[in-house]
């Protein structure tokens, strides 16, 4: 699994937005966006719209427009704003780029492709389980909600 930067922003973006929300501030500039978090703009902008046709965020157009979230932090999950900023959370190998097409086919018997599977499954649910309110908490909190507890 490979976090990239537009993960990254893509959770920043949002989480600045969940803050102001919560602030009861107005629609935000992609502008200011990117200057208070110090990101590029053509990256705010291009994330705005993902987020935006994925129905996480909505926006306004005039003087004082700007973007705000379409749900309430609790029901975004960091799942939702991946899912909508890279259409996926886990990239498998096998899937996107084969190595080898006959080993690597989904009928052949490959006996790793399973164990990547469930690794996807709970990946997706643990990013599925942490909302954007989750992430608005103290960094200990968090902590805790992602402790993983040893499996027998």
């Amino acid at each position: 699994m490979r976090i990239t930067t537009w993960t990254e922003y893509s959770l920043i973006i949002s989480l600045h937005l969940a803050k102001r929300g919560a602030a009861g501030s107005g629609p935000v500039a992609a502008r200011e966006i990117a200057e208070t978090e110090r990101l590029p703009g053509d990256y705010v902008e291009q994330i705005l719209l993902r987020l935006r046709r994925a129905g996480l965020v909505e926006s306004v157009r005039g003087a004082k427009g700007g973007y705000y979230l379409a749900k309430e932090p609790p029901d975004i999950s960091m799942r939702d704003i991946m899912t909508a900023s890279e259409h996926q959370t886990f990239e498998m190998n096998c899937a996107t780029h084969p190595v080898d097409a006959e080993r690597c086919h989904p009928t052949s018997g490959c006996t790793i492709r399973p164990v990547w599977y469930a690794l996807q499954q709970r990946v997706d649910e643990l990013l599925g389980s942490i909302s954007l309110a989750d992430l608005m908490k103290e960094d200990t909190q968090v902590q805790e909600l992602v402790t993983i507890a040893p499996t027998s």
